[in-house]
Formats: C-alpha cells, structure tokens, sequence
C-alpha cells in the first residue's frame, strides 16, 4: 500500500553499509572450521558463491541447503542454522550507525533498501534493531535497483537519497532516477574497497568514509549538493 507523499525519502542499504556484515562472515566462516574443519568451511564457500552467481544476491540458508545435500547424515548442521538464526546482528552494526539513521528520521522518511532472500535478511534487520529504527519500513528485493518504480510507489517524494557500499547500485539508481536523488558511497566493506570496482562505476554525489559521519550532516543539504563533494 502506498505511503502518503514526502519531501525527502531516505533510502538505506543494510550490508556493508549500516552493518559489518564482512564481519558476519569472518564469525560463520570460523564457526564452520571449528565445528567441522578448514575443507568444510572452504566447500560451503564455494557453494555459497555459486549459489550468489545463480540467484544474484547472498543466500546464507540456500547455500546451508546444499550444503546438506552432501552431507545427509551430519546432526551438526542443526547447529550452524542456529548460529546464522541466532547471531547477534545488533553487535555488528557500524559505530555512528543508529545514530546516522535518527538523524536523517528527525528530518525525512526513512527506509531500509535491501537485497536479499525472504527469510534470513529480514532476520537480520530484525534482530540487529535496523527494523525498529526505521519504523518497520522495511523493503528487500532480489534485485533493488530493478524495484526502484515499486520503491516510488510505496514511498513517493520529490527526493530521494540513497545510502549504499556499492558503487555500482548507485550508478544504476543514478541512471534511472538521474537529479531526483542524491547517492551517498560509504567506503565500507569489501566492495567499497575493491580497485576495480571504484574504477568501473562513476563517483556517487556524496563520498563518506563510515556511515556514522551522517549524523554530522545536515539532512537538508543532501536533495541538491554538487556531485563527488565530501561532507563533513
């Protein structure tokens, strides 16, 4: 159902970008070794990106599926789903990151904007407080930057800004959306780091170096800044 129109409409990526979700990894990646050896973590892996090929997006309890297929007969899944289920996400969460996100809630609309499968994402944004912070405005897709008219339609507003580690999600929304938003490229995780990536896709309007440095900016300057300027 559509939301009644706003000014400005935040829109804000979960991973990499409000939680550490590198971090995430690194813990299930050291679980996976401890409970069942380094050629175990290492086969889940590779079944985990094959299955992110395939699909387009991360699919932790997907891949713990076909995982299983290969071992039919091991009790001690059971207790990897509990790790992934159970983790304690709000541990996680970037330093400045609630913050950042009542910040720009005193001033406009916010709203996660996220990639995911149906059940383990929204665990996550659940159980990290990410849910309660934005008032339950919650939308995940496959594949967001091809949602974006579904986005308008529940959330409309003359602007938008959109918060993400990937360059490449915000050459798109920019492509599509052109001066109706502002792109904010916070430089964390993996992909905001990775060479060929800043390399591949053009600079966002905004670059931060962690998203906490949000809650120092005045919300009101994000609907029209000049493209590639810092904010501090």
């Amino acid at each position: 159902m559509a939301q009644d129109q706003g000014d400005v409409v935040f829109l804000f990526d979960v991973d990499n970008t409000l939680l550490d979700n590198d971090a995430i990894q690194e813990d299930l990646g050291e679980h996976l070794q401890r409970e069942f050896g380094r050629a175990s973590r290492e086969r889940y892996w590779e079944i985990f990106e094959a299955l992110r090929s395939e699909l387009g997006y991360a699919d932790y309890l997907g891949a713990l599926q076909r995982y299983r297929l290969e071992n039919l007969d091991d009790p001690q899944l059971f207790g990897i789903s509990f790790f992934l289920l159970d983790y304690p996400f709000a541990a996680r969460l970037y330093p400045g990151a609630l913050a950042a996100l009542a910040h720009c809630g005193a001033a406009a609309r916010t709203v996660i904007l996220s990639d995911g499968d149906v059940v383990f994402q929204p665990r996550k944004v659940q159980r990290s407080g990410l849910w309660d912070a934005v008032g339950g405005r919650v939308l995940i897709y496959l594949h967001k930057e091809q949602m974006l008219d579904a986005v308008q339609r529940r959330y409309p507003a003359r602007h938008y800004v959109v918060v993400d580690d990937k360059l490449r999600i915000l050459a798109a929304v920019k492509f599509l959306w052109g001066q109706r938003v502002t792109t904010v490229f916070v430089r964390q995780g993996h992909y905001a780091l990775d060479p060929g990536e800043l390399a591949r896709y053009p600079a966002a309007d905004v670059t931060l170096a962690h998203v906490g440095e949000l809650a120092g900016v005045d919300p009101g300057r994000l609907s029209g800044v000049a493209p590639s300027q810092r904010l501090r």
